[in-house]
């Protein structure tokens, strides 16, 4: 017999929140930075990313009538590149997160991304060398079927307590699959928003609706750090900044690029031109290779290491701010060899 839930299938998704919401009628866990992924369990044994799977599987990946599929946020098949993870025999279906921590999970250690990443690689030989090196975790966070029984019309507040019977059950003891901790008051979640990527709060009336942002929200941490302003790159319109180039000073006093800032209304692209030509080196340089733009539209207009800009950003990677930064304001009170690297891991 099928499961009661089957690929392709779309995850519950969250809207973006500025702040905690408040009152009885939420639950709040950590937000995990990896791979979102539903796991379908169809198996009488311990079913894991290797069993029957090559490097052209489709969905599915079937051996001995044991099936698992770990199917990501846009429905791709995961199980391939994990093959270390494990899962208890049953029929169930999980929505939770993939995850390399290099502690583990009850570790002090942040979910390395960068780690994780590497994981996708077309070389069979790759992903079984850091399945050892760098092993990863599945978080689960909501148990969406288990047998015959669909259970995504059910309130979160009951999947939660059937996810939490399920997982203590001695199957799950040696497995791969750990439960995501939970709380019911803003004030317990808020140490969250200063150890890891942020909270995602869920209603606890809110039946599970796949591929809508409806019944959670996410609200990201908010970090920043005072950064040099290296230089700056043309915007798609003739006379204005698109972005400006974001430089730490390292131990041995170099620095380096960062990331960019590029959060500036139409009227400031046009007044930073003329506010940063005092600055200028008169050089050129070529910026970092992108599949993405031109040569030219990489060329950045240095700077002399003098201006000193506040943003905040949600996350870092291999040392550089993942995602686009926001301007808070100039920092004209801060010299710019104050700006160090040591920042990005506060």
């Amino acid at each position: 017999m099928p499961l009661p839930l089957e690929p392709p299938f779309a995850p519950q998704l969250a809207r973006g929140k500025a702040s905690l919401p408040t009152g009885d009628g939420w639950s709040y866990e950590p937000k995990w930075d990896g791979f979102r992924a539903i796991a379908f369990v169809d198996s009488e044994t311990p079913v894991g990313g290797t069993d029957g799977l090559g490097a052209d599987d489709g969905p599915t990946a079937t051996a001995g009538g044991a099936t698992l599929v770990l199917l990501s946020r846009g429905g791709k098949p995961l199980q391939r590149y994990f093959p270390e993870l494990r899962f208890p025999p049953g029929r169930y279906v999980l929505d939770g997160e993939i995850v390399v921590d290099p502690e583990g999970l009850d570790g002090d250690s942040a979910p390395d991304f960068d780690a994780l990443s590497q994981r996708i690689h077309p070389a069979a030989s790759r992903i079984a060398k850091l399945s050892q090196e760098v092993p990863a975790r599945y978080v689960a966070f909501d148990l969406l079927a288990a047998g015959d029984a669909s259970l995504i019309e059910r309130p979160f507040s009951a999947r939660r307590d059937a996810l939490e019977r399920f997982l203590a059950r001695d199957a799950f003891a040696d497995s791969s699959v750990a439960l995501t901790p939970a709380v019911r008051t803003a004030e317990e979640a808020e140490g969250w928003l200063q150890d890891t990527e942020g909270v995602v709060a869920k209603e606890l009336d809110a039946p599970y609706l796949p591929g809508e942002r409806k019944g959670m929200v996410k609200i990201k941490r908010k970090r920043t750090i005072d950064a040099v302003v290296q230089g700056w790159r043309h915007g798609k319109e003739e006379g204005t900044v698109g972005s400006l180039i974001l430089g730490l000073y390292a131990e041995d006093g170099e620095l380096r690029t960062v990331g960019h800032c590029s959060s500036f209304t139409a009227k400031r692209k046009r007044e930073l031109v003329e506010e940063l030509a005092p600055y200028a080196t008169g050089r050129v340089i070529a910026g970092e290779p992108s599949r993405w733009k031109s040569d030219k539209e990489l060329e950045v207009n240095e700077l002399r290491p003098e201006l000193v800009v506040e943003v905040s950003f949600d996350q870092v990677s291999a040392g550089r701010i993942r995602h686009g930064t926001k301007l808070e304001r100039w920092r004209d009170d801060k010299p710019a060899e104050a700006c160090t690297i040591d920042q990005l891991d506060a």
